[in-house]
């Protein structure tokens, strides 16, 4: 059971997003998933639909593409909240040409004044080979500052390979 804030990162299909669910899942508190995917293409929708799937009613998903301010203001003390994905949401700023600065200090002011425990989920894409194309640099730079900026923010940092983890911060639930 997880009852403070954490970072879980993790490759792609490592099997962060289902360790997140499953320790907040042990909790017993009301759950409030926070999607930040939007769904362009039949491969993403097929992910998004394995994600729902794992969910039951116990989970109230909200979706919040960009701004993950009012939905996290919208919880209480007695929630436990799980945003998934950073990489999504970081993917949606980029593309519409956003501020990465500016979005980044307005989500880092919303986790700070969340009335519930959060949990963020993100990728780690720094372990790859260096990007052939600079929209691809760019993106892998700033997910990792925006990475560096969410483990400073949370009291517990969990690395899951292999559906496996490990804490990098803090002590695992």
């Amino acid at each position: 059971m997880l009852t403070q804030t954490a970072l879980v990162l993790g490759g792609a299909a490592s099997g962060k997003s289902g360790w997140a669910e499953a320790m907040l899942e042990k909790g017993g508190r009301p759950m409030v998933y926070l999607a930040t995917s939007r769904v362009f293409d039949d491969e993403v929708a097929q992910k998004v639909a394995i994600h729902r799937k794992r969910r039951d009613a116990r989970w109230r998903t909200v979706d919040a593409p960009l701004d993950l301010g009012p939905a996290l203001a919208d919880v209480t003390a007695q929630d436990h909240v799980l945003i998934d994905c950073a990489t999504m949401w970081l993917t949606n700023h980029m593309m519409d040409g956003n501020d990465i600065a500016a979005a980044q200090d307005a989500l880092l002011a919303a986790l700070r004044t969340c009335a519930a425990p959060w949990v963020i989920v993100s990728n780690e894409v720094g372990h790859g080979i260096v990007p052939d194309n600079a929209l691809a640099r760019r993106f892998r730079e700033a997910q990792g500052r925006l990475n560096i900026l969410l483990a400073q923010e949370a009291a517990l940092v969990v690395q899951v390979t292999a559906g496996l983890p490990l804490a990098l911060k803090g002590q695992l639930p």
